[in-house]
């Protein structure tokens, strides 16, 4: 994954926490605008959260920060 992707999802997910609470969930068009102004980055977001690691379509972001930091979330 790019560190640009990683970034933002970092990002948004400590955003997202910070307004409410740890339990708040995002899918992987958090991370993006309404406009579709990044097509590969946002491809690239689909295939790590739907392929590899084959979320649902909500996820903590608790959850997704640890993924993207590389801690296990078993």
């Amino acid at each position: 994954m790019q560190q640009i992707l990683k970034d933002k999802i970092i990002t948004v997910c400590d955003k997202k926490i910070a307004e409410k609470g740890e339990n708040v969930g995002v899918s992987f068009y958090a991370f993006f605008k309404n406009k579709n102004d990044n097509p590969e980055l946002l491809m690239e977001a689909a295939t790590w959260w739907i392929k590899t690691h084959r979320l649902d379509h909500f996820e903590k972001a608790v959850k997704i920060k640890n993924l993207v930091n590389g801690i296990s979330t078993k």
